[in-house]
């Protein structure tokens, strides 16, 4: 019934292995051979291809397909820190690559716990399924959408949502595309979080978004908190672990793969997962040999 869909380029591909790995193990067996998983990518090899296409089989996904894509000949890059313009190939799935009715998009930095699929129940043909945003929770109150709360007044307030997971029917992608890419041609002063931004332009326009919990996309707050206390400024909820959380994003520059990243205690339970996709990657044999990164 579903599909998963990554984006993953070559800086991406460790990470992408340990999503892989956790996706799987938070289904059972057979909604694992049910489920299908879904790929694009700017610049993998085809060596990196054939990696993730054994890793998904040898953990059980019964369909994978991986393509190369170009993002958005409008794509803006307002920040590009430590994301590149990958980051606009969520928006390149289309219904003849997904081949499932549903699309459950995840970022590749994540952490995934539990069933992402339980809220396609409630979604309704032409609304896109979102997590309101934990660091820019509305409009008007954060440095998300710069300018957008004083030339729309009547957007001040409204919320802001995380485009770190999203879910949707696969017949609305095309039309989340031309509402994305208007946002970026019309409205490019009030980018500044890149296709985040511009997907909440077309959120706010259209009024397509079904507000999903906040523990599908619970971001990791410790590594911030070892660098200052900002983020008990904007995060209203207890700033500790969320064992019930479905997901952990760990958005922002720091990122768990990393060898200076600071090891909160999700950071060491992303860290085993890793280590559990390197027992994968060595168990498909000499063929495949271990990525940079996977220590």
């Amino acid at each position: 019934m579903y599909a998963f869909g990554l984006c993953i380029d070559r800086h991406y591909l460790t990470p992408g292995l340990v999503t892989i790995t956790a996706l799987a193990d938070s289904l059972t067996a057979g909604a694992r051979r049910s489920a299908a998983l879904r790929v694009l990518t700017l610049d993998l090899a085809p060596a990196d291809a054939v990696l993730l296409a054994d890793l998904a089989r040898h953990v059980g996904f019964g369909s994978f397909d991986l393509a190369h894509r170009r993002p958005l000949r409008a794509s803006r890059m307002a920040d590009a820190a430590y994301i590149t313009v990958a980051t606009y190939l969520r928006f390149e799935f289309t219904a003849a690559f997904v081949r499932r009715p549903y699309l459950i998009y995840v970022d590749a930095d994540t952490l995934v716990r539990g069933d992402l699929s339980a809220p396609l129940e409630t979604l309704r043909c032409g609304e896109v399924g979102a997590v309101r945003d934990e660091f820019n929770p509305t409009v008007g109150e954060g440095p998300a959408l710069p300018g957008a709360a004083q030339h729309w007044p009547h957007l001040r307030g409204r919320p802001y949502y995380n485009a770190g997971l999203l879910w949707a029917h696969t017949g609305d992608l095309p039309r989340i595309r031309r509402g994305v890419e208007r946002a970026l041609t019309r409205h490019r002063r009030h980018i500044l979080h890149n296709d985040q931004d511009a997907l909440n332009l077309w959120l706010l326009r259209s009024d397509r978004v079904r507000p999903v919990a906040a523990t599908y996309n619970r971001f990791e707050v410790g590594r911030f908190l070892e660098r200052g206390n900002w983020v008990r400024r904007v995060v209203t909820r207890p700033l500790r672990p969320d064992p019930t959380a479905a997901l952990i994003h760990f958005a922002g520059p720091e990122k768990p793969w990393q060898a200076a990243c600071p090891r909160t205690e999700e950071v060491r339970e992303y860290r085993v997962v890793l280590r559990r996709a390197l027992r994968h990657i060595r168990a498909l044999g000499a063929a495949h040999p271990e990525p940079a990164g996977l220590t």
